[in-house]
């Protein structure tokens, strides 16, 4: 990736012919057939992305999103993301005194990333706005912003989750939520009362759970003030530390519970909070993620004892939707990174964007990433309908959000992966920034629940509320008989219903995703588009890797739609 102090790599700093010994105007420091820098280009310039956002209600946003794609596609914002990660978080345990500190230094570039996300609302600020479709912008703004990069989104993520499970309590919301859907950035602990705006995070996982959150160990003992607990134990993930405030799972006398855990209490001192260490993970390094200590730390219950589960689920909703949002984000993230580089690669006498089999790769790409973004906003207007109290879109958001889960994250590693392959040796060196990018793919699968985790939980809504699988084929219906394939490819999903089991929930999840992209797509997407998706996705005229589409196929009509405008 070029910073700004770089020249750019395709220019030529000597004279021709003064390498010596070399064909005459030849030198060995001319750089030919390199594409230029990408940067200054728009994130935003993408016609299925602005399309689903004037549908799904925020149109009213879009001159904010252009205004946005333009900053997150410029030099400064994408060396921002670089910096970030190639500096990565230090954690300061103590002072230079011996006095425990417990903080996390982050580079200038990471403040800059949160400064601008917060700012634009894609933390806390979509429930504080009352127009419609303000979830729906939000999540916009997180499929333009997160081309800069991806581990600042965490905590903008924990922050917007956060506030429908805290007003669980509704005194905690009365003092919190004004500064949790603030859109000042105000890093530092200090008493959460006296700053501008706060950030959130979780702490559920431990050691010995993993997602099975019931069978944490930490423990809540209630003092002699109502309300008011204090814990012991050690969670085993707990991403961006420095968050002024914690949504925390522990056991208390009459079960699990959920407890909200200040870093910095109301009297002004430190909560007790020790961070052991922080995780040297595969990617979304710029993000500390970390292990803390409980021992007397004050919390406040959130919800009944108890109930921490059912306290937390609108929660997990709302992290699920931006795993799928990160996971399409860098779909198209790498995509436009692989459409640039073809375009101004030749090899074997032509460039590559003109030659059959890149061509047909990048479009079955492109396709993949358009079904990706259309099925983020169709989820986020269901968000945004079901605050509003739309009973058929929460339930359809019940069971879409946990199959876009599974699926659009599972895509994402194995379409990182063929992008970064467009580039060859150029998309393997951590310059061109594409070795992050993969590195990242897999945690959007992983947070929030696994494949496994995730194809259950679709299983659990049908058993428990059959309105979902109402909300599900009446979605499905809006496009029946606009395409054979698909509704072939329904009927096999109604058969499917009637056999479903465990074993084969994986299977049955995954005809829940293709056949609402296919339909989605069907309804929405130009011919080229929707026809090439049902007769490979859905139709088996398909290979088992990105670039079989047939010979069928509209490349030209799917590639004009997907790469961005140049020059």
């Amino acid at each position: 990736m070029t910073t700004l102090a770089q020249e750019p790599p395709y220019e030529s700093h000597e004279p021709s012919g003064e390498s010596g010994g070399g064909p005459e105007g030849y030198s060995t420091h001319d750089v030919t057939n390199q594409p230029p820098p990408l940067p200054p280009y728009d994130a935003s310039d993408d016609a299925a992305l602005l399309e689903g956002v004037r549908r799904e209600g925020a149109g009213w946003a879009e001159d904010g999103l252009r205004r946005l794609g333009r900053r997150a596609g410029s030099a400064e914002a994408q060396e921002w993301g670089d910096l970030a990660n190639r500096h990565e978080p230090v954690l300061r345990t103590h002072d230079r005194y011996g006095n425990r500190v417990d903080e996390v230094e982050y580079h200038p570039s990471w403040h800059h990333l949160m400064r601008v996300a917060v700012g634009e609302g894609m933390a806390g600020a979509a429930w504080a706005d009352d127009r419609p479709g303000a979830h729906v912008a939000r999540t916009a703004g997180g499929l333009v912003w997160g081309h800069t990069e991806a581990g600042h989104g965490c905590p903008t993520s924990m922050t917007y989750a956060a506030v429908p499970a805290l007003r669980a309590q509704p005194e905690l919301a009365k003092v919190y939520e004004p500064l949790l859907t603030s859109r000042e950035y105000e890093p530092g602990l200090r008493r959460p009362t006296e700053k501008r705006g706060l950030l959130a995070g979780m702490g559920m996982t431990e050691k010995q759970g993993g997602s099975d959150v019931r069978t944490n160990a930490t423990t809540a003992t209630a003092t002699a003030e109502p309300g008011v607990y204090t814990l012991r134990g050690h969670k085993w993930f707990t991403s961006a530390p420095m968050c002024d405030v914690f949504l925390v799972l522990a056991q208390a006398a009459g079960g699990l519970s959920c407890f909200l855990v200040p870093r910095v209490l109301p009297d002004g001192t430190r909560n007790t909070f020790r961070i052991q260490r922080l995780k040297d993970k595969l990617g979304n390094r710029s993000n500390a993620s970390s292990e803390p200590e409980f021992d007397g730390t004050v919390a406040w219950l959130v919800g009944p004892e108890g109930q921490g589960v059912k306290t937390i689920i609108e929660m997990v909703n709302c992290t699920r939707l931006d795993c799928v949002m990160s996971s399409a984000t860098l779909m198209r993230k790498t995509l436009v990174e692989a459409g640039h580089h073809v375009r101004h690669r030749s090899a074997f006498g032509a460039r590559l964007v003109d030659q059959p089999l890149m061509r047909n790769v990048l479009a079955d790409l492109a396709l993949e990433s358009e079904a990706a973004t259309t099925l983020t906003l169709r989820l986020a207007g269901a968000a945004d309908r079901a605050v509003r109290g739309d009973e058929g879109e929460a339930a359809f958001r019940r069971i879409a959000t946990a199959v876009g889960k599974y699926w659009v994250t599972k895509r994402g590693p194995a379409f990182t992966a063929e992008a970064l392959e467009c580039m060859g040796g150029n998309g393997y060196v951590e310059e061109s920034g594409m070795p992050r990018h993969y590195r990242e793919a897999p945690l959007l699968s992983i947070w929030e629940g696994s494949g496994n985790v995730n194809a259950l939980d679709v299983l659990r809504a049908l058993r428990r509320s059959p309105a979902t699988a109402h909300a599900l084929f009446g979605e499905l219906a809006l496009a029946r008989e606009a395409d054979a394939r698909l509704d072939a490819a329904v009927a096999r999903l109604e058969t499917g219903l009637g056999a479903a089991s465990e074993t084969g929930a994986r299977r049955l999840v995954e005809l829940m995703a293709l056949t609402l992209q296919g339909s989605l797509l069907v309804r929405h997407a130009p011919p080229a588009v929707a026809d090439a998706f049902c007769a490979t996705r859905l139709g088996g005229d398909w290979g088992h890797a990105f670039g079989t589409l047939p010979d069928s196929a509209d490349l030209d009509g799917v590639l004009a739609r997907a790469l961005p405008r140049e020059g």
